[in-house]
C-alpha cells in the first residue's frame, strides 16, 4: 500500500513542466569539469545485468539529462577472472554505435591498487594470459601498470580518452572498504596484500597520471577510498611536479557511513576536490528491501524483491552492507521516510544531495540493474528535505553512528 502511496502523491521531477525538456543538475568536479549531479554506476553490468541491458540503461541515462558515467576495470563484481573487464567492454559496444554520443558522455574508469590475484593484471594485455592463476603478478600502483592498465580500459571501452582517471583504492595500507581504524601490521604489507614489500610511491603515481595526460589519454584524474593524508599527498605532490591537481575523491558515504562529513570534508573543500558518493543507498540496503515490512516501500516495486538481489545471490561480497547495526539503523531510516510519504530511496539519496560538499559541487553514483530503479533513483536526486526530516535523521545517526563501519570487530 505504501509503495502505490508513495507514488501516487509524487510527482517526477525528471522532466520540466512541459515535459520536453530533461533538468538535471550540473556541477563542477574541482571546478573544472561539468558533468551531471546523478553519475550512473555500472558494477553490475556484465555479472545482474545483460549487455542489452546496460545499452538501455544508458540510453535512458542521458535521454534524462545525466551524463556522467562511472566504471573500473575490475568490475563486474563480485569481481573475478572469469567476468573481469566485461562493464567497460559493455560500455565500449554502445560507444562503437554511437560514436557521435561520446561527446554526450563524461566516462570516468579506475585502475586497480594492489590485490594478491593475477587475473587483474593479466587482462590487461594478451601476453599476460598465462598469469592469470600467478599470485605473484598481482596488480599494483606503478608506474608501469598504471600506464597498461589505462591503454586496456580504453581499448574495452572503445574510445581514445577518458574524461576521468581514479586510482582505485590505495598503493600504501590504509584503512579501507569499511574500515575507519588506521592499524598497520607490524611487519608491513596491505589491506588487500599480506606480505606487500614494495610500493610505489605517490612521485611515480603523479607522474605516471601526469604522463597519461600529456599524452590526450586522460583529461582529468581522481582518487577514490582515500584518507585527509592520502588526498593532501597527492595535492602537494602534483603541485610539485607540475601535474594538475586531481577534481574527485570516491568513496563510500551514506545515512549509514558519514565518515567522510568530518575532518576529509574540510579537507577536500579546502583543496577543491570533489566528492563522488558511492553506495549512497548501502548496496540497497536502505531502500528497505532487506527489512521486514519495508520490502515493498518503493516507487520500483517490481524490481526491488530481495530475493533476487545481490546479497542474497552473492552473501559473502561486501557484507558490511547488510550487518546487524546497519540493520537497525535502517528499520528507523524506513520509518521517517514513511513519515514523510517518500521511499526508504528518496529519503537516502536526497539527504546526500542536501551536504554541502555535495549541493552544488559534488555527485551521487546510483546504481541499478533495472530501468525502473534508475528512474526511481534520478528522481530522488531532485527531492529537497526539510529541516524537521534532516533533524530526524541526524537524531538517528546520534544514536547509532556509521553502523556500516568496523563490523569485523564484531565477529
Amino acid at each position: 500500500f505504501f509503495g502505490l502511496l508513495a507514488r501516487a502523491l509524487y510527482r517526477s521531477p525528471l522532466m520540466a513542466p512541459n515535459g520536453d525538456k530533461p533538468a538535471a543538475k550540473r556541477v563542477l568536479l574541482g571546478g573544472k569539469a561539468e558533468v551531471s549531479q546523478c553519475c550512473l554506476g555500472t558494477m553490475t553490468w556484465g555479472e545482474q545485468n545483460t549487455e542489452a541491458e546496460a545499452h538501455e540503461q544508458i540510453d535512458l541515462f542521458l535521454a534524462a539529462g545525466g551524463n556522467f558515467v562511472d566504471t573500473a576495470e575490475m568490475y563486474p563484481v563480485p569481481p573475478a577472472g572469469e567476468v573481469i573487464g566485461r562493464t567497460e567492454i559493455y560500455i565500449g559496444t554502445w560507444l562503437k554505435a554511437n560514436p557521435e554520443r561520446r561527446k554526450d558522455m563524461f566516462l570516468a574508469t579506475k585502475v586497480a591498487g594492489p590485490r594478491g590475484v593475477g587475473w587483474i593484471r593479466a587482462n590487461r594485455r594478451p601476453e599476460y594470459k598465462d598469469k592469470v592463476d600467478d599470485e605473484s603478478f598481482a596488480a599494483a600502483l606503478s608506474a608501469e601498470q598504471i600506464a597498461e592498465a589505462c591503454d586496456a580500459s580504453l581499448k574495452r571501452l572503445q574510445t581514445d580518452y577518458l574524461d576521468l582517471y581514479q586510482l582505485h583504492w590505495p598503493e600504501r595500507y590504509a584503512a579501507i572498504f569499511g574500515k575507519s581504524a588506521f592499524e598497520p601490521p607490524a611487519d608491513g604489507g596491505h589491506a588487500l596484500v599480506q606480505g606487500k614489500k614494495e610500493f610505489a610511491s605517490m612521485e611515480e603515481q603523479v607522474k605516471a597520471i601526469g604522463e597519461l595526460i600529456k599524452a590526450g589519454k586522460v583529461r582529468h584524474w581522481g582518487l577514490s577510498n582515500e584518507t585527509s593524508y592520502g588526498v593532501c599527498m597527492f595535492v602537494q605532490t602534483a603541485d610539485r611536479l607540475g601535474v594538475p591537481r586531481p577534481v574527485s575523491i570516491q568513496n563510500d558515504f551514506s545515512l549509514v557511513d558519514r565518515r567522510f562529513e568530518t575532518e576529509l570534508a574540510e579537507t577536500c573543500t579546502h583543496l577543491n576536490v570533489s566528492l563522488l558518493a558511492y553506495g549512497p543507498l548501502a548496496d540497497g540496503a536502505l531502500s528497505g528491501k532487506y527489512t521486514r515490512g519495508f520490502e515493498r516501500c518503493c516507487g520500483a516495486v517490481e524490481s526491488r524483491m530481495a530475493d533476487d538481489s545481490r546479497h542474497r545471490k552473492y552473501p559473502k561480497f561486501q557484507p558490511r552492507y547488510v550487518g546487524a547495526g546497519t540493520a537497525v539503523a535502517t528499520v528507523k531510516y524506513c520509518e521517517i521516510a514513511q513519515s514523510k510519504v517518500l521511499s526508504p530511496t528518496t529519503l537516502a539519496l536526497a539527504w546526500c544531495t542536501s551536504r554541502h560538499y555535495i549541493k552544488d559541487t559534488g555527485c551521487v553514483i546510483i546504481g541499478a540493474t533495472t530501468t525502473s530503479q534508475l528512474q526511481e533513483n534520478m528522481e530522488a536526486l531532485h527531492v529537497e528535505l526539510d529541516s524537521a526530516t534532516l533533524a530526524a535523521i541526524d537524531r538517528v545517526h546520534r544514536e547509532n553512528p556509521n553502523p556500516n563501519c568496523d563490523q569485523h570487530l564484531l565477529e
